[in-house]
C-alpha cells in the first residue's frame, strides 16, 4: 500500500492588471498572492507561493510542537 500527500483544493482568482499581465491570489489563503505576465506565469507563480505559505507553516507548527505528543490527522472539508 502506498501513502501519498493530500490534494487540497483552492479557489484561485486571476485579474487582468492596469499596466498589463495579471494579478493573482487564492481566496482561502490569506498571503497567497502574486502576478505574471502571462496567465500561465501567474499560475504557476501563484502554485509556488502556496507550496512556500503551506511548507512554512508545517515547518512553524512543527517547532512549536518540538517533542510534544501530537495526534496528526488529514481532515477533509467540504463546501456548503
Amino acid at each position: 500500500m502506498t501513502t501519498s500527500e493530500p490534494t487540497i483544493t483552492f479557489t484561485a482568482v486571476f485579474q487582468e492588471a492596469e499596466e498589463g499581465g495579471y494579478i493573482a491570489f487564492i481566496e482561502e489563503l490569506p498571503g497567497a498572492n502574486t502576478q505574471g505576465e502571462t496567465l500561465d506565469e501567474a499560475r504557476e507563480n501563484l502554485r509556488d507561493a502556496v507550496e512556500v505559505i503551506l511548507e512554512s507553516n508545517r515547518r512553524r507548527t512543527l517547532e512549536r510542537v518540538g517533542s510534544a505528543r501530537v495526534i496528526r490527522e488529514t481532515m477533509e472539508i467540504r463546501k456548503s
